[in-house]
């Protein structure tokens, strides 16, 4: 298993400052991530979850999962929660030219405004890149193009097979303050991990006072 922070430190975000950890506020708001759907049955489970606690939060899609599961996407914004691109087919910004990696980038795009546009005529303009991973030559023309880079503050790591649901629930509520970004993944490969850990985060940290917003 790679080497990963749970906590994002805070040297690699000084460094970084051109992308977004965390969005500071004074109204105890957090903002719940999910990356790599739509997929089947997760994703419609993670919006029932969602529901209960009247939350609301950002899903990062890729596109050939949205060509697949349309309905399910749809579903997503129906439900009033924020959409963002993770490029069109998972790419690895170290291991990608940035002309393909915008390539990929639009493509993903495009699959998100032609089924968004059945709703409503904004377009998307958060991007997350897949591992965290994306040159500056990648990122500089993303953000030319108006897209906000969306990273995290923390890690859930509800995908690392090897660790505990306890532990990947532990990961979540001692790292957590007023303003983190936090990262799930609505996947098969993490559901034995978030089927435990996001209904008792949404319970322990609405008892705690926390707000679950989206990201605009």
């Amino acid at each position: 298993m790679s080497f990963y922070w749970i906590k994002t430190n805070s040297l690699i975000k000084k460094i970084f400052q051109n992308y977004i950890w965390e969005i500071p506020n004074v109204e105890n708001k957090i903002y719940l991530t999910f990356d790599d759907g739509p997929t089947p049955e997760i994703t419609e489970w993670v919006l029932q979850e969602l529901q209960k606690h009247n939350a609301k939060a950002t899903f990062f899609c890729i596109g050939k999962n949205i060509e697949k599961h349309p309905d399910i996407f749809l579903k997503v914004i129906a439900n009033n929660h924020s959409i963002g691109n993770h490029t069109f087919n998972h790419l690895n910004g170290w291991k990608t030219s940035t002309e393909e990696y915008l390539k990929n980038t639009k493509l993903c795009e495009y699959s998100i405004s032609n089924l968004k546009s059945k709703i409503s005529n904004l377009q998307s303009k958060l991007f997350r890149p897949p591992y965290g991973k994306i040159k500056p030559s990648q990122s500089k023309k993303l953000q030319k193009l108006g897209y906000k880079i969306i990273m995290w503050d923390v890690l859930s790591a509800d995908f690392d097979g090897t660790i505990s649901p306890e532990k990947c629930l532990e990961n979540v509520l001692n790292n957590v303050k007023s303003g983190s970004i936090i990262v799930f993944h609505d996947s098969t490969k993490a559901f034995q991990n978030l089927e435990y850990t996001l209904p008792k985060t949404l319970e322990i940290l609405s008892e705690r006072g926390f707000v679950f917003e989206k990201i605009d």
